[in-house]
């Protein structure tokens, strides 16, 4: 009877396993469940980072009865905003779409439309805002929108901080968790460190700016703003040294 049920015993281990086995071999995640007692705890850390990067799109629109004519005239004038934006070395210019349709308008011929957009981005800001007043101001070109954001390296300064201010964080809250749970010391398990970022919408006063400028080809008054970074650490504290009751 007992050589039975250790053979039982040692076909269910084998089973088992064969079948983590098979889950490793097929990609599948393994939870490893942790030996003692444990408890999830969460840190963040919060920053405001000032925006070193504008990006412009622009427009050239045209109208005609003939579509090559449409095209022809888009096409023109584009080359000639490429040709001012290239000689801006602080500047970086590229196509951003191109678009033909045919327009009706009852009792009226039908017409050609096309649309091409141009993206600028640049981190100096002055320069984009000049460039894009002239470019709606001689070349009558119009303004899709500007937005602002912040450039991959000073992003990566920025949340590297950050990372180290969640984490004691993290800490601070394990401490205090395991404390109050009774215990007299804790180690990290598995920890995720994520990130995020909010871009503060446009204040009304600014909003007006770009409106009037887009309207009146009035020099475009721009500011950068800020992008808030977030940081977040979680994980499991595993409890050790349970302490007498």
């Amino acid at each position: 009877m007992k050589r039975l049920i250790a053979s039982k015993f040692c076909g269910l281990l084998a089973c088992l396993a064969l079948g983590s086995s098979s889950a490793l071999a097929a990609g599948e995640p393994v939870v490893i469940v942790p030996s003692g007692p444990s408890v999830a705890v969460t840190g963040a850390a919060t920053g405001s980072v000032q925006n070193d990067r504008m990006q412009a799109t622009v427009r050239v629109e045209a109208d005609n009865a003939n579509a090559a004519q449409a095209a022809s005239d888009v096409n023109a004038r584009m080359a000639k905003a490429l040709a001012r934006a290239k000689a801006l070395p602080a500047i970086e210019a590229k196509s951003a779409g191109y678009s033909t349709w045919q327009t009706w308008e009852k009792g009226k011929p039908s017409k050609w439309k096309v649309v091409q957009s141009l993206q600028l981005t640049s981190s100096d800001f002055a320069a984009l805002a000049g460039l894009v007043s002239k470019l709606q101001e001689d070349d009558g070109l119009l303004v899709s929108g500007i937005a602002f954001s912040v450039l991959p390296e000073t992003r990566r300064k920025a949340e590297d901080a950050l990372t180290r201010e969640a984490i004691r964080s993290w800490q601070q809250r394990a401490t205090t968790a395991s404390d109050a749970l009774g215990f007299g010391s804790w180690r990290p398990g598995r920890i995720t460190v994520s990130t995020g970022d909010f871009v503060p919408q446009p204040r009304p006063e600014m909003m007006m700016r770009a409106q009037a400028a887009t309207a009146g080809g009035a020099p475009v008054a721009v500011e950068g703003g800020v992008t808030e970074l977030t940081v977040t650490v979680s994980g499991d504290a595993l409890l050790d040294n349970a302490k007498p009751r």
